[in-house]
């Protein structure tokens, strides 16, 4: 621990003296500087690839932690992913340098320490590398947003609001909806450019119940409010109205994506639907492809708000439902009332469940089948100043009944399934 505590402080001490530049780095140099950087932290780093873009780039995610290389009980995890859009490169840039602040400011801030100690982070600097590669440097020009086939990957995505008959998905997509499967991510963002505001769920609509007042709303849409109003105002500017010459103000700096204009296949209402992960769209950057010399008072502007966003991962209650012998269980139902999601949020495999409430008092049912229904009220307190949020676990009865329990909706397996059976014919029929 002694050796590695040195290294630590060996290495934060030539990264204030070097720093990672303030400059675009090209798909190879953010390779290699992952590498670097995993090589440098072993104990905190772990690096791997969650799939290749259409041109074989690899899509890399680092992901920083007390453990990080494997989930534990109890801590929640988090994750950032850039450069969805090609040509929207400042989410690129600033999430590399938040690797670089997470890992050199390790043991020696305190807010940075406890957060990797309570929570696994995962940052995914560029989901479209091969957009990147072909950008123009350029400020509003949409020259590599795209994928290397000419598709928006913001517009690839299941959408519950939508028919969804069996498509293709871009690579990037499948990759990303095949990383979701894989952990259960409780709190994420991507980051955009060409705007300064905090967009939430939901971005569609089918007209029906949740159209209100011409927005969109989600059952959870207090929380969405509240992590955008968070980003907004540890930003140094985006809760002000005109933070983008031309473009009409948003008010607290924040906006229902739907009210801003809809949007189907976007990846953050996938996220909040079908995998159980509060998602928010952030607009960073006025200009799409700044110059090089506005990249260090972009990352000044934001670093607190992606600080103070990533603590947001501690709101609520989380816990662990059991069995009647003690033995976590899978796909357990968790509804907390008044809240009914399209897809019921539910345990995962290791029987965890984690829900982002804003402090109150709730009443939250829990089935599962061959057991007794389960309600109780709880009370939460305000997690991320502590670093934590409730635990509270639930201990189930065996019921006679074997058809006691909720079953998910058609719907909220229908995306998952069809996109399987497609790739199946697919690969038939070639």
């Amino acid at each position: 621990m002694f050796v590695f505590t040195l290294c630590l402080y060996l290495w934060s001490w030539l990264s204030s003296i070097h720093g990672l530049d303030f400059r675009y780095h090209n798909s190879v140099e953010m390779e290699q500087y992952l590498k670097d950087v995993n090589r440098m932290y072993p104990e905190i780093t772990h690096l791997h690839s969650i799939g290749q873009s259409v041109e074989g780039r690899e899509l890399w995610v680092l992901i920083l932690g007390q453990h990080p290389s494997e989930h534990r009980t109890g801590i929640p995890e988090f994750k950032y992913v850039g450069n969805m859009h090609g040509n929207e490169v400042v989410g690129r840039v600033l999430l590399l340098q938040l690797i670089n602040y997470l890992t050199s400011q390790y043991l020696s801030d305190p807010l940075v320490t406890r957060m990797l100690n309570s929570s696994r982070v995962h940052i995914l600097p560029s989901m479209n590398p091969d957009g990147f590669e072909s950008s123009a440097r350029d400020c509003m020009n949409s020259v590599g947003r795209y994928n290397k086939n000419g598709v928006d990957l913001n517009r690839n995505f299941p959408d519950v609001f939508e028919s969804n008959t069996p498509q293709e998905r871009e690579k990037e997509v499948r990759a990303v909806m095949d990383w979701l499967k894989t952990e259960t991510f409780v709190l994420s963002a991507n980051l955009h450019g060409g705007a300064v505001v905090a967009s939430y769920p939901y971005d569609n609509s089918n007209r029906g119940s949740e159209l209100q007042g011409g927005q969109s709303i989600s059952p959870d849409d207090d929380v969405f409010v509240h992590l955008a109003r968070t980003y907004s105002y540890n930003h140094t500017e985006m809760h002000n109205p005109d933070s983008c010459s031309g473009l009409t103000g948003f008010t607290n700096g924040i906006t229902n994506g739907y009210y801003w204009y809809p949007l189907k296949g976007g990846m953050q209402d996938y996220n909040y639907v079908w995998a159980q992960c509060l998602e928010l769209t952030l607009e960073i950057s006025c200009c799409k492809f700044p110059p090089e010399s506005q990249l260090s008072g972009l990352w000044e502007a934001n670093r607190p708000a992606l600080l103070a966003y990533m603590q947001q991962v501690h709101l609520g209650v989380k816990g662990v439902v059991m069995d009647s012998d003690g033995k976590p269980v899978q796909n357990a139902v968790v509804e907390v009332s008044g809240r009914k999601n399209l897809c019921p949020f539910s345990s995962d495999r290791n029987g965890e469940y984690f829900r982002l409430l804003l402090p109150g008092n709730y009443t939250i049912t829990v089935t599962y089948p061959g057991h007794e229904t389960l309600t109780q009220s709880i009370k939460v307190p305000y997690g991320p100043d502590s670093f934590s949020a409730l635990t509270h676990n639930f201990l189930l009865q065996q019921s006679d009944n074997s058809s006691t329990g909720t079953t998910q909706p058609q719907s909220c397996t229908t995306a998952i399934t069809t996109l399987t059976l497609f790739i199946l014919q697919t690969l038939l029929l070639s």
